[in-house]
């Protein structure tokens, strides 16, 4: 087993489980009007059911669209994101790690959508101004992690190219 796909397949297997244990819990513990404060002012645990996608988009469109639409795209995504693995160096871990958290994000609300038709979301926000972040799951904080992670991995291998044509172009003789 290469070192990437022991870093994918680790974060796969410890996001996808750890997202519908968490979902599973909030399902069987909290109903819709119980809010449990972690941070006063700060951060809350509720239990919001999501039947749209990121911010409730399309939550009020037909649900055999609806739900057509998303498991649609869910797959098509799975295929992107296996196709970037297949793509990756032996031993690139990090984007390794990146793509295996999405995966498990990704996999974590399709479950959701398959057996449900709408994602449990728990985590509730309060920023400035009095101003709650959408409600959001352990799922979608892989994908923005693994996401995360990607974009910087890009600006710093980026930087590096950036810096070596530098150095090239400043050595004599070129």
């Amino acid at each position: 087993m290469t070192p990437k796909l022991k870093v994918a397949l680790s974060a796969f297997l410890i996001s996808l489980p750890l997202d519908q244990v968490t979902k599973i819990f909030i399902s069987d513990n909290l109903t819709f009007a119980d809010r449990i404060t972690v941070v006063e002012g700060l951060f809350y645990l509720t239990h919001v059911r999501n039947t749209g996608a990121a911010f409730g988009l399309f939550a009020d469109a037909d649900p055999t669209l609806r739900i057509v639409f998303f498991v649609g795209v869910s797959i098509v995504a799975l295929g992107i994101i296996l196709s970037f693995y297949t793509k990756l160096a032996p031993g690139d871990r990090l984007s390794a790690l990146a793509l295996g958290l999405i995966m498990g994000g990704a996999v974590g609300n399709l479950i959701d959508r398959i057996r449900l038709q709408e994602v449990i979301d728990f985590l509730h926000v309060r920023l400035w101004g009095g101003y709650s972040w959408p409600d959001f799951n352990l799922a979608d904080s892989f994908i923005v992690v693994g996401v995360g992670i990607l974009i910087l991995e890009l600006l710093a291998s980026e930087g590096e190219s950036r810096a070596q044509s530098e150095r090239e172009e400043s050595t004599p003789g070129h």
